[in-house]
């Protein structure tokens, strides 16, 4: 029996991604009805298995060392496509400058992080990370109209819809978003479209509470060297609101690049706490880089390894406020903190959707 379901695995061998830990197997799997194979038969044996899309999010919580890398770099390419009902149907496995030059060629965005072209559709999904313009458009889980979920014991299941006034199935996609791989492989979604603006422009301003004359802003982004105003609309509307603004004004939307540095984390506070983040940034890391969307609640935070008592030392002011220090990149830091009060519930739900617990084991908090 177990020589027969090894058979199955090995069906699917593939090499080893780019920058995947050293396993015993990786495999390949291409549709949905493979995935499932493969996770039906790792769930029988045993074996943990990694979801691997191209690696940008792996920093995001820790996994218990992998019997079994599954790599999703088959699972790609249009499902479906209906520009003038702005909706996108796409496997897990594409790439977001894929669809971002599709898109481009009739002025189309699916809102989606910027600045992350090699990162996957359903890596984005599975981290539930967000672009800069949440502050306009939501976050990334407000545009995932449908899913298609191989759970960790093979079940294909799918929720949501395609209609973008579909409201009532819209549970699956949103507990998919953010999952980190826990309950299974994002095989496909459907995502919501938005035109490109007309015009856009970026202008510079004194501090973020110098934005009021702005009306629903992309973006309000403070960095270690300036506050940034980040506004898309109509040409004339988006002139008039740049000259009451003031300051320099550039064309187009110009964001922060990517941090690059040892260890990088995500500081979480209710909108409000903004600028009480940074302010405790600056004074517990005044060397670090620091990217904060005002409005939001987010600082993204790029530190070294010698910051690591201090950044437990920002964790306990973030949780004291309502909030939490989550570790993107980087080691010597837990990657979550205090686990939150639905820990429990987690747990009650990763078991459904994967029963025996192979699937990406250990990366949500608690160590689920």
């Amino acid at each position: 029996m177990t020589s027969a379901l090894l058979e199955r695995l090995e069906a699917h061998r593939a090499e080893p991604p780019p920058g995947a830990p050293e396993t015993g197997l990786t495999v390949q799997p291409g549709d949905a009805d493979s995935t499932a194979a493969v996770l039906e038969t790792a769930s029988l044996l045993g074996r943990r298995v990694l979801i691997w899309g191209s690696g940008t999010h792996q920093g995001r919580g820790d996994v218990a060392s992998p019997d079994i890398v599954l790599s999703t770099a088959r699972l790609r390419g249009v499902i479906d496509y209906e520009p003038d009902d702005l909706t996108l149907v796409v496997r897990a496995g594409t790439t977001l400058g894929e669809i971002d030059d599709m898109l481009a060629e009739r002025r189309l965005t699916a809102v989606l992080p910027e600045h992350e072209p090699t990162a996957t559709v359903g890596g984005v999904i599975a981290a539930g990370v967000s672009g800069w313009r949440r502050l306009r458009f939501g976050p990334t889980r407000d545009r995932v109209l449908e899913t298609t979920l191989v759970t960790g014991d093979g079940r294909i299941v799918r929720g949501g819809g395609r209609v973008v006034k579909n409201v009532s199935g819209y549970d699956v996609p949103k507990l998919v978003t953010g999952s980190l791989g826990s309950l299974g492989v994002v095989e496909s979604v459907c995502l919501k479209l938005w035109p490109e603006p007309r015009a856009a422009r970026t202008v510079t301003v004194p501090d973020p509470e110098a934005v009021s004359a702005a009306y629903r802003p992309y973006a309000i982004i403070e960095t270690n060297d300036a506050t940034t105003v980040l506004l898309g609309g109509r040409a004339g509307e988006v002139d008039e609101e740049a000259a009451l603004l003031g300051g320099e004004v550039v064309e187009g939307l110009v964001y922060p690049p990517p941090l690059e540095t040892e260890v990088v984390c995500s500081v979480l506070v209710p909108p409000a706490a903004t600028s009480a983040a940074v302010a405790e940034i600056r004074s517990m890391l005044p060397a670090a880089l620091y990217q904060a969307a005002h409005r939001v609640g987010e600082v993204r935070l790029g530190a070294t390894g010698g910051d690591i008592a201090a950044l437990d030392r920002l964790r306990n002011w973030a949780e004291a406020h309502r909030g939490a220090l989550v570790r993107t990149r980087g080691a010597g830091l837990d990657p979550w903190g205090t686990p939150p009060p639905s820990v429990e519930l987690q747990r009650k739900v990763k078991a459904a959707f994967d029963p025996m617990g192979i699937c990406n084991p250990g990366r949500l908090p608690g160590g689920l």
